[in-house]
């Protein structure tokens, strides 16, 4: 601390490169303070620094960060304490550019595990990692505003919010308990054969399209008689809900009575949500993927022959390639995609899927030949996914009631209130006609056997990656659209995959040729690894886990695929 002390008095009114020498670890009383990076000037990015705390100074429990669930809600927690007190000294002092910055990474409603605070299960050691603008006026430093932020303002934020003296002890066992429940009810998922939870009493509508808080005075969810499960949570307490069954589920009503928002909730309960959300007891299979048509994207090499085939310029579906994909093809693409990646549900609404690739009424098949259409829909599929391959379907529809014939379930909103009413639902199909007529047996489609050429890039120059919040992902000067990849809830997500396109056009993964086995191998080194699969030892501050399905969504839309067919020529179309 007092060697920073000195060099600060030595760097004041100097060129703003003096600030480099800067550089290093400083013992404060309880922490010790890391400049890991410092920024070229006062209007370039602020400088990257951290802090790490030993597990004696800042005192949490070990109960607290001993299984991964509870340390990933602390970490959640405490990362929200400290940008709160940084919030209050941000900008405290003034000067060019970035000047008096101090910033660390917002959290929003879901939790996410994040590089910008870390607890080491085996340690207990705390770091954080946030940014602070060193303060010049022009060119010049001014290191007495840089000696205020970082020896009075930081040290006061970490005593305020990093130690078990400065949290709430029963907000602390609140959000651990919470982070208890959601386990929990994960786990009995599979073993009531369920796909999602919605628990009596979630507030589902959210304040505004753009601010994902609940909206105040909304109607709560109440499950219907039929369909409401109890689950047993610890210390004899339980939770009474909409517990939706693997299989074919439809969710039907008229329009603005809560179809879509609750098909968002599902779609979101993947992750565990803080409490206050409306949304903390929603719980999704992890693997459930939420699929839509999506005009314009990019395939590359797959067998989408399962729904469409017999094309007529005679293009093969079986390994099938596009850059401009029509509707039908990017969901069929999308489905399949999905499946391949390890999901066993698929959540669709109908109001953002492609008609022609849905449903094909019946006037429509006497009018069109069968012969004739190249689309197997997925109504005719829907049945043998779950059957054939185990993927069950949520599928949200207001418009055609050809699905009853094969839904399992049917639940109706009215006034965002659901109803059971599949026995009704049923019996209105069978008085309406016979189902659609099943196509021959699901074609097993293959697997994504895509042999990866050598990447000239490895050696030639560095690869520069930038995330665009969570619409797209830039690598060079090759742009990854992402924005239909529903389920990507912050920016600091599309960082990771930039970062994890990055090591697959950079490593050689020991040999493993194919884009399945880098893919596995990669997302398995950042399941056992952490960030530092991706980062090595120098972690940024502005990172957050996804699953492989998010992985895989993006290298299927990396246009600059480069892959190689047995005989070594090569297959991408694009370079």
């Amino acid at each position: 601390m007092k060697k920073l002390e000195q060099l600060l008095y030595q760097t004041d009114h100097k060129s703003y490169p003096a600030y480099k020498a800067l550089k290093g670890e400083y013992r404060f009383p309880g922490f010790v303070l890391s400049i890991d990076h410092v920024q070229g000037d006062p209007f370039a990015a602020p400088s990257s620094l951290s802090i790490h705390i030993p597990a004696a100074q800042h005192g949490f429990d070990q109960k607290y960060y001993n299984a991964p669930h509870r340390r990933i809600a602390l970490q959640d927690l405490l990362l929200r304490c400290f940008h709160n007190e940084l919030g209050r000294v941000n900008h405290k002092t003034s000067g060019s550019g970035k000047s008096g910055t101090l910033s660390v990474s917002t959290c929003h409603q879901e939790i996410l595990e994040r590089s910008a605070l870390t607890i080491d299960p085996k340690n207990g050691t705390l770091t954080v990692r946030f940014l602070a603008g060193f303060p010049a006026a022009g060119r010049t430093t001014l290191s007495m505003e840089l000696k205020k932020m970082l020896m009075e303002y930081v040290p006061v934020c970490v005593q305020k919010s990093l130690n078990s003296k400065a949290v709430n002890s029963q907000k602390l066992e609140q959000w651990a308990t919470l982070a208890d429940d959601q386990l929990l009810i994960r786990e009995k998922l599979e073993e009531m054969g369920l796909v999602a939870f919605v628990a009596d009493g979630a507030v589902l509508p959210r304040k505004s399209g753009v601010d994902d808080r609940p909206m105040p005075d909304a109607t709560v969810f109440e499950s219907p008689e039929q369909g409401r499960v109890t689950i047993p949570l610890s210390d004899g307490r339980s939770i009474t809900g909409l517990g939706i069954k693997k299989g074919i589920t439809l969710i039907v009503g008229g329009g603005y009575h809560g179809k879509s928002t609750l098909l968002k909730a599902l779609e979101r309960g993947v992750y565990n949500h803080i409490p206050g959300d409306g949304r903390e007891y929603v719980i999704t299979e992890d693997t459930a993927m939420k699929i839509r048509s999506e005009d314009g994207r990019s395939v590359r090499q797959l067998d989408i022959s399962p729904f469409i085939r017999n094309l007529p310029n005679r293009k093969s579906t079986t390994d099938f390639s596009t850059e401009d994909a029509s509707g039908s093809t990017s969901q069929a693409a999308n489905t399949i995609e999905a499946i391949l990646s390890g999901s066993h549900t698929l959540l669709i609404d109908e109001d953002t899927s492609a008609t022609n690739f849905m449903v094909r009424d019946k006037l429509m098949q006497q009018v069109i030949n069968p012969d004739q259409e190249p689309i197997i829909p997925f109504l005719s599929r829907m049945r043998q996914l779950y059957d054939e391959l185990g993927v069950s379907v949520i599928l949200v529809a207001g418009s055609s009631g050809s699905f009853f014939h094969t839904s399992d379930t049917v639940i109706r909103m009215k006034e965002y209130k659901p109803c059971d009413i599949t026995a009704m639902a049923k019996e209105a199909a069978k008085e309406a006609g016979e189902a659609p007529k099943e196509p021959d047996a699901l074609i097993p489609f293959s697997d994504r056997r895509i042999p990866l050429a050598n990447k000239e890039i490895i050696t030639a120059k560095k690869v520069k990656v930038r995330g665009s919040g969570t619409d797209s992902v830039s690598l060079n000067h090759e742009s990854v659209e992402l924005r239909f990849v529903e389920q990507i809830v912050d920016n600091e997500q599309t960082n990771l995959l930039g970062a994890l396109l990055r090591v697959l056009e950079e490593k050689s993964f020991n040999g493993k040729t194919t884009l399945t086995e880098c893919v596995a191998t990669l997302y398995s080194q950042l399941d056992t690894q952490g960030f530092k699969a991706v980062a090595g030892n120098n972690i940024p501050g502005n990172l957050a886990m996804i699953r492989i399905q998010e992985l895989w969504a993006m290298v299927n839309r990396y246009r600059a695929l480069k892959t190689i067919n047995p005989a070594g020529k090569d297959r991408s179309g694009n370079r």
